[in-house]
């Protein structure tokens, strides 16, 4: 049986439907999430946005030091990565942007434990788009889950060695 490496909480007391024919653009902040040490796979983050919505764009900004692996990663999992020369931030907000002003777009998801996003979020807002903020502990922002219409939290995956060292 598959664990569950995420929870989603949402401000109002309604849980989410079970794929409900919302549509989704996902934002990952790749440098962000998609760290070793966090351990986050790209299926949990799809799988914890069906029970809100249907992913209909999805784009994992990299920069140009991404290894190929995580590359061709991204890509098995149907999604666009975008790699950018130097920080990934400003490519993030322009393609938040995008999708906050595609009328195709009900729900803006951002995978990032960035507070620096917390004007992206309003914004959705501002323009009537729901909005979900992914992220995992330590330094997940807390002004960003507070914003954001659901917080999905991601634990961090312990890899098979670790978990052999404390058996």
């Amino acid at each position: 049986m598959k664990e569950k490496f995420f929870s989603i909480l949402r401000k109002k007391e309604e849980r989410p439907e079970e794929s409900p024919s919302k549509m989704i653009g996902l934002i990952v902040d790749g440098p962000n999430i998609l760290r070793k040490e966090f351990n986050i796979k790209l299926e949990d983050i799809l799988s914890a946005l069906r029970k809100i919505g249907n992913v209909r764009i999805a784009k994992v900004i990299l920069n140009q030091y991404a290894p190929q692996g995580l590359i061709e990663a991204v890509v098995n999992q149907g999604l666009e990565p975008v790699i950018v020369a130097g920080d990934t931030d400003v490519r993030v907000a322009i393609e938040a942007m995008e999708m906050i002003y595609n009328s195709d777009v009900d729900v803006i998801a951002l995978a990032s434990r960035d507070a620096d996003f917390l004007p992206i979020i309003i914004e959705a807002k501002r323009r009537g788009k729901e909005t979900v903020v992914i992220g995992v502990e330590p330094g997940f922002s807390v002004a960003l889950q507070n914003a954001a219409d659901y917080v999905v939290k991601m634990e961090p995956q312990r890899k098979p060695e670790e978990q052999s060292k404390e058996e």
